[in-house]
């Protein structure tokens, strides 16, 4: 099985610690370095050289300083580099108007924060299930 590799931006500390503790034994994923905001994750991207080690999947903070989860998304699907790539939008309240506007901008799903291992599990789960990363 091929691993996935997984791009995350997320600002709040506790968040990404739930993140490396809650899925670092999954032997489908690989999480990449955390981005602490959209303006870094773009960043990060920018870096990466060779196409295959590009992310499969993106997931993005909607409350971000500096490039909320909206804005990022939106720079991603507009860059012929980026917009293959399935963004998931995650965030502690995914209303509908939150996720009218994500995905129409593209983004392959809007869910809400998971708090719980399980709920992580679940969360990645979904994604690749909905999402289809490559």
């Amino acid at each position: 099985m091929l691993k996935k590799r997984i791009l995350v931006a997320e600002d709040d500390e506790d968040d990404q610690r739930l993140f490396h503790d809650f899925l670092h034994h999954r032997n489908d994923i690989i999480l990449m370095p955390i981005a602490e905001d959209g303006e870094e994750l773009i960043d990060e991207l920018e870096q990466i050289r060779e196409h295959t080690q590009l992310p499969d999947l993106i997931i993005l903070d909607q409350n971000m300083p500096k490039r909320n989860g909206i804005q990022t998304l939106q720079i991603l699907k507009q860059d012929s580099r980026y917009s293959h790539i399935p963004v998931c939008v995650y965030s502690t309240y995914a209303d509908d108007t939150l996720v009218k506007i994500c995905t129409e901008m593209g983004a392959c799903v809007v869910i809400s924060k998971p708090i719980t291992k399980d709920g992580y599990n679940r969360m990645m789960d979904e994604l690749f299930s909905v999402c289809n990363p490559s």
